[in-house]
C-alpha cells in the first residue's frame, strides 16, 4: 500500500514499494486513468459485459500490443464512476510514482517488454523474482521457513501422490479467496469425474457462496479410487511432486509463478482482479495454460483436463513450462538477473541513502 511512502518520507528513509503482482498487471493499473479519460470505462451499461465490447484491443498500451479490455483487472467492469476499487486503482498507481524504487516478484526474461516499457514511466524497477527461488540462494543456516498459509495443511496429500504415476494427477485449488456458486461446484466436479483422470482437489469450507462445499454423493462414490479431496495442502510441495501433471487454478500470481517454477502447466479459471491479466499471459504469451470459461460447463472441464494430462497440447504446454522453470532458476542463480537486481536495489537505493546521510558519498 502506497500510504507507507508517507511514513518513509517522515522518517527520512527510502520508500520502496513491493509489488506482489506481476509487471503486466502494474502496466494495466497505471493505464486505468487513461481508460477513464478516453471514455472506455466505466461501462455505459451492463450489456457491455456481454456484447463483445470487452474484446476491444488496447493496442496503444506500451509493451502489451495484444491486450484487450477483458484482460484488464476486473475492477474496470463497472458502470459506476464512483466505484471504490476503480478509483483506488487510479490513486494507488499515481502515488507509486513517489516511491524511491519498485520491487516486482517477476524476472526479466518473463516480462521483458513490459518491464522495459515501465522503466520510462516509473521509479527504478527491480525484478527480483521468483522470490521462492531467490530465497533458496541464502545460506541454509541463515534463515528458516516461515509458513503463510491461512488454512491447516493436510500432510497426507503427499503420501497419496506417492502412489500415483508421474504427471498423472491434476491438482485443483482456487486459492484462499475465490468462491464458486453451487452450480459451478457441481460442473467442476462432474467434469473431473468424466475425465477419468486422477485429481487432488483442495475444497475449502467456504469455497461455495453462502453454502457449504458439499459434493454430490454419486460423484464421491465414482471418484473415490482416483480422487483425493482435502481442505488445504502445502502447495509448493504438491507442485514439485513428480505425480502432478497440471494445476487447475484461479490464476493468482503466486499460484501462476509457483507453477512456472515447478514446470507445471495450468488450466486457468480467473476469478477477479489481476487474475484475468495473469490468465491472458499464461495462455497466450507464455504458452503454459488453457482457459476455462467463467460460465463453467462439465463437458469443457472434461475436455481440457484430458488434453492437459494426455493430449499433444498438454505435452507442448509441459515443455514450455519446463523451459520457463529453467529460466526462472537461471534468473535467481548467483549470476542471474534477479539475484543481481536485488543486489543493485540494496546498493543503489537502500545503502546509498544511508551513505548520503553519513556524508560518505
Amino acid at each position: 500500500m502506497s500510504f507507507a511512502l508517507e511514513a518513509a518520507g517522515e522518517i527520512g528513509v527510502p520508500g520502496v514499494l513491493f509489488r506482489t503482482a506481476n509487471a503486466c498487471s502494474l502496466m494495466c493499473y497505471k493505464h486505468v486513468e487513461h481508460l477513464v479519460k478516453k471514455g472506455l470505462v466505466p461501462l455505459k451499461d451492463a450489456s457491455y459485459l456481454t456484447n463483445g465490447y470487452l474484446d476491444t484491443k488496447m493496442d496503444w498500451l506500451p509493451g502489451m500490443p495484444e491486450i484487450r479490455l477483458r484482460d484488464f483487472p476486473s475492477f474496470i467492469r463497472t458502470t459506476d464512476p464512483d466505484n471504490i476499487m476503480l478509483n483506488f486503482a487510479i490513486t494507488e498507481s499515481a502515488r507509486a510514482s513517489q516511491a524511491s524504487a519498485l520491487m516486482i516478484n517477476t524476472f526479466d526474461s518473463l516480462e521483458f517488454d513490459v518491464l522495459n516499457s515501465l522503466s520510462s514511466m516509473c521509479p527504478p524497477i527491480y525484478a527480483i523474482g521468483p522470490l521462492q527461488l531467490l530465497f533458496n540462494q541464502l545460506p541454509q543456516d541463515s534463515h528458516q521457513s516461515i509458513g503463510s498459509n491461512l488454512w491447516k495443511e493436510d500432510a497426507e496429500c503427499i503420501q497419496w501422490l506417492n502412489t500415483k504415476e508421474a504427471n498423472s494427477v491434476l491438482y485443483v485449488n482456487f486459492g484462499s479467496i475465490a468462491v464458486l456458486t453451487p452450480e459451478q461446484l457441481v460442473e467442476f466436479a462432474w467434469g473431473l469425474a468424466n475425465s477419468n483422470k486422477s485429481f487432488l482437489w483442495i475444497l475449502r469450507p467456504d469455497l461455495v457462496v453462502g453454502d457449504s462445499a458439499i459434493l454430490p454423493p454419486e460423484f464421491v462414490e465414482e471418484t473415490k479410487e482416483r480422487g483425493m479431496i482435502t481442505g488445504w495442502c502445502a502447495q509448493e510441495q504438491v507442485l514439485k511432486h513428480s505425480s502432478t501433471g497440471g494445476f487447475l487454478t484461479h490464476s493468482g500470481w503466486n499460484s501462476i509463478l509457483e507453477s512456472l517454477c515447478c514446470g507445471v502447466p495450468v488450466i486457468c479459471w480467473p476469478f477477479f482482479a489481476d487474475q484475468l491479466t495473469n490468465c491472458r499471459y499464461a495462455c497466450q504469451e507464455w504458452g503454459i495454460g488453457m482457459e476455462i470459461d467463467t460460465n463453467v460447463k462439465r463437458n469443457e472441464v472434461e475436455k481440457i483436463v484430458r488434453e492437459l494430462i494426455e493430449g499433444d497440447k498438454g505435452r507442448e504446454m509441459k515443455r514450455k513450462a519446463t523451459d520457463w522453470k529453467l529460466k526462472a532458476e537461471e534468473a535467481t542463480g548467483l549470476d542471474g538477473s534477479s539475484y543481481l537486481n536485488f543486489n543493485r536495489l540494496v546498493k543503489e537505493v537502500i545503502l546509498s541513502k544511508a551513505k548520503l546521510e553519513k556524508g560518505v558519498i
